[in-house]
């Protein structure tokens, strides 16, 4: 959960190449396939694919590459998509959703409308409660309602719902991480690595202590989910070069 994100906190967000720092878009939308994964942002320019993003941060968002495509086929907007029952009973929308950038999977769906009301006007529904999402609607399993949550007990423990200053701080640890620990490393070695970049940014005096606490309790909570993003960031930077070269020369 390292790298999930809310589709309403980075609209409006700058996107940008990462090697040029050129900045050529502004997200406007986050736009899903026919298997409910999030594949591409768009903007006025045109549609990036989300394997071309390199990093989403609290201003901008960096690319491998400045290309934008034309309206690719088979897209859904999930914002506002009916959310209904197995027997057609409608439950009222999706207000918001969380995805993970790397993936594309979304992690919670957040839901608007009657459903919602004694929620507190939103309540939260996981992916494994979702039976079908199509162009029309989003059909959820038989027994759904009774594991809805609220907005504030769903969402515990994301990232994406901590505070800015929380956030901006594990992503520093975790850019520092990504240079020392290795997909081998075992549990108790990705821990003590933790504890290492903690140790290192308390001795600078630069940061809050409550703030480094929050941050690398979460990383800890987190290890297995930050060691799998390490691992798949090389991976994500080839795949997404090859595919930004072969739309440049049309192979």
């Amino acid at each position: 959960m390292i790298n999930v994100v809310r589709r309403s906190q980075i609209l409006g967000l700058m996107t940008m190449d990462s090697g040029s720092a050129t900045r050529f878009d502004t997200v406007e939308e986050v736009w899903i396939d026919d298997r409910g994964r999030v594949t591409y942002l768009s903007g006025s320019q045109g549609y990036t694919p989300l394997e071309q993003v390199s990093v989403i941060g609290p201003d901008a968002v960096l690319t491998y590459s400045s290309t934008v495509l034309s309206q690719p086929t088979n897209l859904h907007r999930l914002y506002q998509l009916p959310v209904r029952s197995p027997m057609s009973a409608s439950w009222g929308w999706i207000e918001d959703f969380l995805f993970d950038w790397e993936t594309g999977d979304i992690a919670a769906y957040i839901l608007g409308g009657d459903i919602a009301t004694s929620f507190g006007e939103r309540a939260v529904l996981y992916p494994e409660d979702v039976e079908v999402i199509d162009a029309e609607a989003v059909v959820v399993r038989e027994g759904a309602k009774e594991r809805l949550k609220s907005e504030s007990e769903g969402l515990k423990g994301f990232l994406s719902e901590k505070s800015q200053q929380v956030r901006n701080l594990v992503k520093t640890m975790s850019d520092r991480l990504k240079s020392i620990v290795s997909p081998q490393d075992k549990p108790e070695v990705v821990r003590v690595k933790i504890k290492e970049v903690h140790d290192e940014l308390e001795a600078s005096g630069k940061h809050d202590k409550n703030i480094l606490q929050q941050a690398t309790q979460f990383l800890l909570a987190e290890w297995e989910s930050f060691q799998e993003s390490a691992h798949r960031a090389g991976d994500r930077v080839k795949h997404a070069l090859d595919s930004a070269w072969k739309h440049l020369t049309k192979k």
